[in-house]
């Protein structure tokens, strides 16, 4: 077995591809009321029990204010997952089976009392792993994250030196507004919980071809060796939301865009996709590098703000056929509001594989289509053979990893067009997951989900991670100020942003190019 294959059954086996052995556990959902356990926590469960992947023996206790018994908590649940589960119609038996599982106690983070009636709930089961092993997934306002771990150390359901079973905290973003209040949130965590027990979910980690970028980088060795500034001209990373704020303008008058999407999801991809090899692949080892390449972004003054960084808003445009209210017109926006919509960025990483090579980040609501890539650029080749007879169309060669939707991986090289004469047009190589391997991709939450309880913290973010990004965007949002939108940072719904961001790569001679989409999806969206 060569390196390569040795570093891809390594790897396998650290993204969780293989069979885990999970031991018993609890796992207490705070905020069991909400949407995101509707939609996102309890489907990925069942699905993780449909599999066989949960533990031999486990419990489900929800959390919330509400008065629920057991029955109409698994009601609602049942109902919920007609909706949002991915096998439909949801079997019978094995819902039924899994609802023995769920328990609801009812309670509000702010009464301790409530947390004693969970301590006995625990208490009443009667193998030691199940009142010991405990999950405590906060699917709660930030603001309470702090209290519910204090709360559970009081009543004994956390212990910070992990003597008793294991206990592990997961939390969902945002981790703070600014740096200031990151730092504040992990004062707090750490009270009473160790950083190894505290688990921050980007559900982008969980996506199969974000994961699978630290597998094609590096045990690939045609694509390793190409990996840095001598064969990549600039690379890009897209976020693109179909999706206008909608129902959302309260949260996003607060976040907007930089908040909501660069400081996570944008900048986690940036690292992986430019990271360092790690020394192994225990996750401290993988996030140690992460943080390092953060670390080497190239720190932002007013001045380059002002030049490599653009925001936008959408304003009412024609979408699918329909009117779409601009983001001034969202329920909850204020009329005069400058809250960022979009957001584009040039970054320089400074170290030695990627000296002057530009990063390119953009996201943003209300364009044409909701897909995630990103585009890797490589330098073009020398135009002496065929500038004569192909002229403008030799492309440089292009490498697209894209995230969602339909995951996969596209080569674009040039290729001869049969006949006579030399003709030469762009071609694509495709790979996507449900064509080479016809199984299903498991979805971000199941994935998270076990690795959480599993106590692998590879696809979580760690503290300093989190304090890095808030340093990136603080420095932005500083240089923003109260400086109002001008009319070159207003884009039309539908369209792929404003013409300022299109100026921001056009200084170097580059372009944004659309992510590579089936018509399937063009038209679905």
């Amino acid at each position: 077995m060569n390196q390569a294959e040795q570093f891809d059954d390594l790897l396998t086996c650290r993204l969780g591809q293989t069979q885990r052995s999970l031991e018993p556990c609890s796992v207490v959902i705070f905020g069991a009321s909400g949407d995101l356990t509707a939609r996102k926590l309890i489907p990925a469960l069942y699905h993780l029990h449909q599999e066989g992947q949960m533990p031999s023996d486990y419990r489900i206790v929800g959390f919330a204010r509400r008065e629920k018994t057991d029955d109409s908590w698994r009601d609602e649940l049942r109902q919920a997952l007609d909706e949002f589960s991915r096998t439909k119609p949801v079997d019978a038996v094995v819902w039924q089976d899994f609802a023995g599982h769920l328990s609801y106690t009812r309670g509000d983070i702010t009464e301790p009392e409530a947390f004693q009636a969970l301590e006995r709930q625990l208490s009443s089961y009667g193998k030691e792993p199940l009142r010991r092993n405990l999950l405590f997934y906060l699917a709660t306002p930030p603001s309470q994250f702090g209290q519910a771990v204090e709360q559970l150390h009081t009543c004994g359901l956390l212990h910070k030196g992990g003597e008793q079973g294991w206990q592990r905290i997961v939390i969902e973003k945002p981790f703070g507004r600014d740096l200031e209040s990151a730092r504040q949130l992990n004062r707090e965590l750490t009270r009473f919980a160790s950083e190894q027990q505290v688990f921050r979910i980007d559900h982008y980690l969980g996506k199969e071809t974000v994961q699978n970028i630290l597998m094609f980088r590096f045990s690939n060795s045609i694509f390793e060796r190409l990996w840095a500034r001598g064969s990549i001209s600039h690379v890009q990373i897209t976020v693109a939301e179909h999706q206008g704020v909608e129902q959302r303008g309260g949260y996003y008058e607060e976040a907007g865009a930089l908040r909501d999407m660069v400081q996570n999801h944008l900048l986690q991809i940036l690292s992986l996709v430019a990271m360092e090899p790690p020394v192994s692949l225990d996750a401290e080892a993988i996030r140690d590098e992460k943080v390092k390449l953060l670390r080497s972004l190239r720190p932002l003054s007013q001045e380059d703000v002002a030049r490599q960084v653009v925001r936008g808003q959408y304003f009412a445009g024609v979408v699918d056929g329909e009117l779409r209210p601009g983001y001034r017109q969202e329920p909850k926006v204020k009329p005069d509001s400058n809250v960022e919509t979009y957001v584009g960025l040039k970054l320089f990483v400074d170290n030695w594989r990627w000296s002057g090579v530009p990063f390119y980040l953009r996201t943003g609501k209300c364009l044409p289509v909701s897909a995630s890539e990103v585009r890797v650029q490589f330098c073009p080749t020398p135009h002496v053979l065929f500038a004569a007879d192909c002229g403008q169309q030799l492309d440089a060669n292009a490498l697209a990893l894209r995230l969602q939707p339909e995951e996969g991986i596209y080569l674009r090289f040039n290729g001869k067009v049969p006949g006579i004469g030399v003709e030469v047009r762009p071609v694509r190589m495709h790979f996507s997951y449900d064509s080479e391997f016809g199984a299903y991709t498991p979805e971000a939450y199941e994935r998270l989900l076990l690795e959480a309880m599993a106590g692998d913290a590879t696809l979580f973010i760690r503290r300093d991670e989190v304090e890095a990004a808030w340093g990136i965007v603080d420095s932005i949002r500083g240089a923003w100020g109260q400086r109002p939108l001008s009319n070159r940072e207003f884009y039309s719904a539908a369209t792929w942003g404003p013409v300022a961001a299109d100026d921001l790569l056009a200084q170097a001679g580059h372009a944004w190019h659309e992510p590579l989409l089936t018509n399937h999806v063009k038209k679905g969206r």
